[in-house]
């Protein structure tokens, strides 16, 4: 069977993420605003998603100005550079099994990754 591409569907999307570190996590969404996942014989073979780095949000801090800190923080040099780059690319390159292989680009940098079990 050939490869089927699926579109996603931006305004219907996000991605829901989990952050942690030493001391604990926090968790969110952030918005997708285009991508296509690539099929072949009805399993995963490689697709690419456009981030949108400025929708981050932050669901599990829920005091208004910690939040919003949080939020400036991400947006801000430290992480995404929203202003400067408003998009993150993710692309998936290989699948085995439940195991995709993929690459993120954030800030014109391209960072290797394993997407775990779906």
């Amino acid at each position: 069977m050939k490869n089927q591409k699926f579109e996603i569907v931006g305004t219907q999307s996000n991605i829901d993420w989990v952050g942690r570190k030493v001391t604990g996590a926090h968790n969110g969404t952030i918005a997708i605003k285009k991508g296509e996942l690539i099929l072949n014989d009805g399993k995963l073979v490689g697709g690419k998603i456009v981030v949108d780095t400025t929708s981050v949000k932050i669901l599990d801090i829920t005091d208004p100005a910690t939040n919003g800190q949080f939020a400036g923080h991400l947006a801000s040099d430290d992480f995404f550079s929203s202003e400067k780059y408003p998009e993150a690319l993710l692309e998936i390159v290989s699948v085995s099994g439940n195991r995709a292989d993929g690459n993120l680009t954030i800030k014109a940098s391209r960072i290797p990754l394993i997407l775990m079990p779906w």
